[in-house]
């Protein structure tokens, strides 16, 4: 069972009502279908309506879901024989990270994406996909990889933003995600980013340099958190709804702005609720825009890219 979001507790009520009524029903052999179908119809169309209207905060809540699909249940989806690969080859290896090669429909392709923990011992080894220096340069050096055997890479973001820490600073933080940037924008392979979670900041922005950027429908985008934002502008964390209102950070607004290619639908109640089938429509996004960009020459490509950007900013 997943958790349910504060505005799902109507449904909730009505789903375990037709629980009851099922587990009575066979339990004293009486037939309450007529009232499981009304029950569940109800269900349904309170569901539509609430995910039809959701607020933006209410839209960061779902992309922080403890039970959203991470990186790893996608690439175990949709890449064949994905062989992971591990370490920087100058400090360590990152768990925030992972990354690795595989197939995508008859493609060989690089994936890379940040990782997140389900439970605590989870998160304590992900570092609650917060990336060191390390592991960005992991990922380029995996991209580096792809550019020299013409492999496509794609990209899943889902990170609340690069760690912070004095470790972290130390080690070039800063300097490791400008160094992504500049690399992504002129990789001589395509690059297709998909937003699965949250997109926080350059830690998100390190991995999303991409000739084609998607966000599933649930997920955010942003320079910064809502916490933050009402942190540094009302000196109250506690404003993060307020905050999300005016940060235009849904997949819809970034869409309308320029700023991503296509929001990949979700099913109804968030991607959690059905892996498999958020794992298809993603699946069918990155095979349509592989197809496109696999026929461009390398120059073309990278002059695209530079200008899909340079449109942004």
């Amino acid at each position: 069972m997943t958790k349910p979001l504060n505005s799902e507790k109507l449904v909730v009520e009505l789903e375990e009502k037709i629980n009851e009524l099922k587990e009575f029903s066979e339990k004293n052999n009486m037939d309450f279908s007529h009232e499981i179908y009304i029950l569940s119809r109800k269900a349904n169309a309170i569901k539509k309506q609430i995910y039809k209207n959701l607020s933006p905060w209410q839209i960061v809540n779902i992309a922080r879901h403890q039970d959203r699909p991470t990186s790893l249940d996608y690439i175990e989806l949709l890449i064949d024989d994905f062989m992971e690969l591990h370490g920087d080859r100058y400090f360590g290896d990152d768990g925030a990270i992972v990354g690795g090669i595989g197939w995508f429909e008859g493609f060989p392709v690089t994936v890379i994406g940040h990782q997140k923990g389900r439970n605590t011992k989870e998160n304590i080894k992900r570092n609650f996909g917060m990336p060191n220096p390390e592991g960005y340069r992991k990922a380029l050096r995996l991209m580096k990889q792809a550019e020299k055997f013409n492999r496509p890479v794609i990209t899943f973001i889902d990170t609340p933003g690069a760690y912070c820490g004095l470790g972290a600073e130390e080690r070039g933080q800063g300097e490791a995600i400008a160094l992504n940037l500049m690399e992504m924008s002129r990789l001589k392979t395509p690059i297709i980013s998909i937003v699965i979670g949250e997109g926080g900041s350059g830690g998100a922005l390190a991995l999303g340099v991409g000739d084609r950027i998607g966000m599933l429908e649930y997920s955010i985008y942003s320079v910064i958190s809502p916490e933050g934002l009402a942190s540094i502008l009302w000196k109250d964390a506690k404003k993060a709804e307020e905050g999300a209102k005016v940060m235009k950070l849904t997949a819809k607004d970034l869409l309308s702005l320029g700023v991503i290619d296509k929001v990949i639908k979700e099913p109804l109640g968030g991607a959690h609720k059905d892996k498999d089938l958020a794992a298809k429509n993603i699946k069918k996004y990155i095979l349509q825009e592989l197809k496109v960009l696999m026929e461009l020459e390398k120059e073309e490509l990278i002059l695209k890219r530079y200008e899909k950007f340079r449109s942004i900013f």
